[in-house]
């Protein structure tokens, strides 16, 4: 049997080897041996530790209160010899949730902080031209949380900074690739995305009166160019129409009004009075169709010489479009995508 006393003298011994040592080495590493002297006086834990458990910095927070966060969940034994550690260190951490393991080392506890691959996001792409309802959807599964916040969150114009005139959300929650913290609310997600939304708008010189018009035809390239050459084409289309006060004639926004998933749409959806119906009223609809990418808003802004009035995609596999000055030739472009819709039964028009 071991002599606990023995033990004891031995422990005091190793204890007072390292106060030797911890006196005449750099700063640095005398931070390290006490952690060696906080594990042998049973202050801190060894281990790497077990099972996961999740750390939430928010902005702003202490390294005093890290450490207080770090003992409370178990994660480390004592805060006072992870705070040690930690302003011995310079340790630097940011905002955010870090997946941890309960009984590790103080050490390896603030390495693990320092290490962005620890930290937890939900991680989703929107991409371009989705409508508001698909994009909350997407932000749910993506989350985790149920469908009914980002709802609410994206009735409340105001809260999200957009303006109270629009009518809905859509076309201001930015489609791009995004890592949200799993603490976020459904609120913050979506003003992070109003946000981006803006700052988009800014880089391009967009001012915060023309925010929604641009926007809005920008929404509307997104939708009816198929090819990345053909958007700054369809954007001369419908700037030449709104310059001469003729009708954009979009199917893409008489689909949107109606409640329809294509591009092609019916004659009684054509005949609605609805304020996305460009077909029975002259200029911009009321508001975006869905969430243009930087591509279109590019193209709003910036359409390339040309004096055309009309476009029709004449091949919908490969999105190759004509683009015609008159009628006549737009009739002509018309005649080809109808021989190609013979030519393939059953396409949906999408």
């Amino acid at each position: 049997m071991s002599n606990p006393k023995f033990l004891r003298r031995r422990l005091a011994v190793l204890a007072m080897i390292v106060v030797i040592v911890l006196a005449g080495i750099g700063y640095a590493n005398r931070a390290q041996l006490r952690g060696v002297y906080d594990q042998v006086l049973g202050r801190d834990f060894s281990g790497p530790g077990t099972g996961n458990v999740t750390l939430v910095i928010t902005t702003g927070e202490s390294g005093l209160g890290v450490a207080s966060d770090l003992a409370k969940l178990g994660v480390v034994k004592n805060a006072d010899v992870v705070y040690r550690l930690l302003v011995g260190e310079g340790t630097i951490f940011y905002p955010g949730s870090y997946q941890l393991k309960r009984g590790m080392s103080s050490q390896q506890a603030l390495d693990a902080i320092k290490n962005p691959a620890n930290l937890v996001v939900d991680r989703v792409t929107i991409k371009e031209g989705l409508r508001l309802g698909t994009v909350l959807q997407q932000l749910a599964t993506a989350t985790g949380k149920p469908l009914s916040p980002f709802q609410a969150a994206a009735s409340d114009l105001a809260g999200l900074g957009i303006p109270t005139s629009a009518p809905n959300a859509d076309g201001y929650l930015f489609p791009a690739t995004y890592s949200f913290d799993p603490g976020l609310t459904a609120k913050q997600i979506l003003k992070q995305m109003v946000d981006r939304a803006y700052q988009e708008l800014d880089r391009f010189g967009v001012a915060v009166a023309d925010r929604h018009k641009v926007l809005t035809l920008a929404s509307i390239i997104q939708k009816e160019a198929r090819q990345t050459q053909d958007f700054y084409k369809v954007s001369r289309v419908f700037t030449n129409r709104l310059n001469i006060g003729m009708k954009l004639q979009s199917d893409a926004t008489v689909s949107y009004g109606s409640g329809g998933t294509t591009v092609t749409t019916t004659a009684a959806e054509r005949s609605n009075g609805n304020g996305y119906n460009t077909y029975v009223h002259t200029g911009l609809p009321i508001g975006p169709i869905g969430g243009p990418g930087a591509l279109a808003i590019d193209a709003a802004l910036h359409p390339v010489a040309g004096s055309w009035l009309y476009f029709v995609a004449v091949n919908l596999k490969t999105g190759e479009t004509v683009f015609s000055t008159t009628a006549a030739e737009h009739a002509a472009a018309v005649s080809q995508w109808q021989a190609w819709m013979r030519a393939n039964p059953g396409w949906n028009g999408n």
